[in-house]
């Protein structure tokens, strides 16, 4: 893997991306997947300023967005096998991994600033979801979910990051490579089509 480092952004980040980029990308990362290290590291240099960025907003530490960053990508290389091609979204990947691993970094980060008696304390009881309530969530989130899957592919990709990877407006700009503004729109659009897909019952997103 290449020696971990911060590339500049690109000249024209608004810049939606082409099929022919998606495709270019697929092929790196199938030759990848094939065991071509030097193809890793051309998909590597495509996403690391990306990932970077939106690790270190979140930590505010440049070594440890750096630390996280690299370890984004060696997951991702360990777990290349598993992701899925065509019509897998190499740049949402690899940001998944990078939010699962500062949210660790940040509750071991917090775990070591509380006090000892804090973390013995129980949760409130109030605050304990009921069984009514669980099943509830999870038929809300499954209808919300058969709703996205009939969403054209950018409409899904766009409510995918939003409201299940709960990425900001700004991160799911550059995981798709389209403006904040075209997000906006395209978020819009995208709820407007689930309310007419989705059942009375299920719980629309903000």
């Amino acid at each position: 893997m290449p020696a971990m480092r911060v590339l500049p952004a690109p000249a024209d980040p608004a810049q939606a991306p082409t099929g022919s980029m998606l495709d270019e990308v697929s092929a790196l990362v199938a030759r990848a997947q094939a065991g071509d290290a030097e193809a890793f590291g051309l998909v590597y240099d495509r996403y690391v300023d990306q990932v970077f960025r939106f690790v270190y907003r979140r930590v505010l530490d440049r070594a440890t967005a750096e630390d996280l960053t690299s370890e984004t990508f060696l997951r991702a290389l360990r777990n290349l096998a598993s992701f899925r091609r065509p019509g897998g979204d190499f740049g949402a990947w690899v940001t998944t991994i990078a939010r699962n691993l500062v949210i660790n970094w940040q509750r071991s980060h917090q775990r070591r600033e509380r006090p000892v008696a804090e973390l013995r304390d129980a949760a409130p009881v109030d605050l304990v979801p009921s069984t009514e309530a669980a099943v509830v969530a999870t038929l809300t989130r499954e209808a919300l979910l058969a709703g996205i899957a009939q969403l054209n592919p950018v409409q899904r990709q766009c409510i995918t990051l939003r409201y299940l990877r709960e990425l900001s407006i700004e991160e799911t700009a550059q995981v798709m490579g389209r403006t904040e503004a075209a997000i906006k729109a395209v978020q819009h659009k995208a709820l407007k089509a689930l309310r007419g897909l989705l059942p009375v019952t299920a719980v629309m997103p903000a």
